[in-house]
């Protein structure tokens, strides 16, 4: 089973930002355990493309910060399952999933509108430990 986390390369940590993340931390899980992992770039997706492209790197579960009502419309249209609401270190996350201890929040939203970015636009998170 391939799992994707958001990633924060500097620190590595879920990103908290889905539709900004610039990098996903991969990870191929067997036995409930993680066999490999890598880190891949974004593709050059944003938004509402991200979920297709995990899609087609064989991803079927996502591991994430916050993201907005189109982030988690795309991410259910494109079949992924979602941990929402996670921060801290991507390999501890990933290791709870697998030991089936990963709790997602739906509640996990930001709430910047989506439709209108704007570079000086401050964005608030709804962070969820």
């Amino acid at each position: 089973m391939k799992i994707a986390a958001t990633y924060e390369k500097s620190t590595g940590n879920v990103f908290q930002h889905f539709g900004h993340t610039e990098f996903f931390k991969v990870y191929e899980i067997e036995d409930g355990k993680i066999v490999k992992s890598e880190v891949v770039d974004n593709g050059g997706f944003g938004h509402h493309d991200l979920p297709g492209y995990l899609k087609n790197l064989g991803v079927e579960v996502l591991i994430l910060g916050n993201r907005g009502q189109g982030a988690i419309d795309a991410i259910n249209k494109a079949g992924l399952k979602q941990y929402a609401g996670v921060t801290g270190s991507a390999d501890e996350a990933v290791i709870a999933f697998a030991a089936g201890t990963l709790v997602h929040n739906d509640g996990a939203k930001c709430d910047h509108k989506h439709e209108h970015h704007d570079n000086d636009e401050k964005l608030k998170f709804t962070l969820v430990k």
